[in-house]
């Protein structure tokens, strides 16, 4: 089912020369978990005769730079639609709110993912129901889908997690047998693909953010729907703008979620260098699986034969997780965790009175998961030197 390591780096390389990298630096490094400056410092030729254009104009809102980056996106993205939007957030609610989301409609979703996508919900109307994850891959788990149905149930919110697609093949078997929508929450996945489509094309819509630390990060909030069917984008194109089908012409109430365009017109630009980080990111990853492949008590990711993940994170599974975060962090290695506390156990979600135990799944890596340094422009003595620490501490954890 999964590709193997030697697959992911596409070469094997001889114990000798890693034993020889890895323990020929001893110098103490500062390799940040993600770094904007140096990117958005190459791109500044690019995008600041753009925002001279903007500042000229005067035209902040909206206009030919937000117009030409739906297109492009969608374009990017293998849909009809596009909206640009002032968050991923507001991208997945806006979605759920033209889906005529209810009081008491339930809608499906994991608790290992960040709150925005379970806010979403909550905020369109809508009632939250849980379904862990599969123990390879991180994403929802479609055999355990179909336990959690009910008459109230209207849809399905797979989150692509990681920068990997779900398997969407079984969750839309499933929505198509119960009469139910599928959207993506693709905020994690930018132009990832799953059996060559495209994240964000598969369901009836799709969920992206721009903020900054993601894999196109805009130079502030943002986010997009994308999307097939064009009633769905025709009212979000209105519940972005007030409900407006032009202007002071309301056909519904609606909010303040439109997208400006110095975020479009830098997003322009970052496209087109998307999928080249892509390919970094993935060549990162196959550098830390390669040199950390032999490692015992490092459970490195796994990716799907039918996925071509975007590696938004690196994130591995290790005993005593807190202990080597914080001895990385004195050794100059940034790492994140994502996510350390899972939602049901939230106090934001007290009153669904899950307990503890309830996904054990997400709650087991919930306290093991780590993710490492990953952008695209983290060299080969950083991946190194972040390899060798790690492995040195989990060799003297299990002394």
């Amino acid at each position: 089912m999964f590709q193997t390591y030697e697959m992911l780096a596409g070469k094997e390389l001889s114990e000798t020369l890693i034993v020889n990298e890895l323990y020929g630096r001893r110098k103490t490094m500062n390799v940040p978990f993600i770094d904007l400056k140096v990117q958005n410092r190459k791109l500044k030729p690019e995008i600041l005769p753009l925002w001279e254009e903007i500042l000229e104009s005067a035209s902040f809102i909206g206009g030919s730079h937000v117009t030409s980056f739906e297109k492009e996106f969608a374009k990017a993205c293998e849909v009809d639609h596009a909206v640009a939007v002032s968050s991923g957030t507001d991208a997945l609610r806006f979605i759920l709110l033209a889906l005529d989301l209810r009081e008491g409609d339930e809608v499906i979703t994991v608790p290992n993912t960040f709150i925005a996508t379970t806010e979403a919900i909550s905020q369109a109307g809508g009632t939250i129901r849980f379904v862990d994850v599969d123990p390879g891959t991180y994403n929802i788990d479609p055999s355990k889908i179909e336990a959690v149905i009910t008459s109230k149930t209207k849809g399905i919110i797979p989150v692509h997690l990681y920068g990997q697609a779900v398997d969407m093949d079984p969750v839309l078997a499933i929505a198509q047998k119960y009469g139910l929508w599928v959207v993506e929450d693709a905020c994690q996945a930018h132009l990832a693909e799953y059996k060559g489509r495209k994240a964000g094309s598969i369901g009836l819509a799709g969920a992206f953010s721009f903020y900054p630390g993601k894999n196109m990060g805009a130079c502030g909030e943002g986010g997009a729907v994308t999307t097939n069917d064009s009633g769905i984008a025709d009212k979000i194109f209105m519940l972005r703008d007030h409900g407006q089908a032009k202007k002071y012409h309301h056909q519904m109430e609606g909010y303040n979620g439109r997208f400006d365009a110095l975020q479009a017109a830098a997003l322009r630009v970052k496209l087109k260098h998307l999928p080249v980080w892509n390919e970094k990111r993935r060549r990162n990853a196959h550098r830390y699986v390669d040199l950390l492949k032999d490692v015992d008590g490092i459970i490195l990711p796994k990716v799907a034969d039918e996925c071509l993940s975007v590696y938004h994170l690196f994130v591995v599974q290790l005993e005593e997780r807190d202990r080597i975060a914080e001895a990385l962090n004195a050794k100059g290695i940034g790492t994140g965790l994502h996510y350390p506390v899972p939602l049901h156990l939230q106090n934001a979600y007290a009153h669904m009175e899950i307990p503890e135990g309830s996904f054990p799944v997400t709650e087991s890596y919930a306290k093991r998961l780590l993710s490492l340094p990953m952008f695209p422009e983290l060299s080969e003595e950083q991946i190194c030197y972040v390899c060798e620490e790690l492995r040195a501490e989990v060799i003297n954890q299990s002394r």
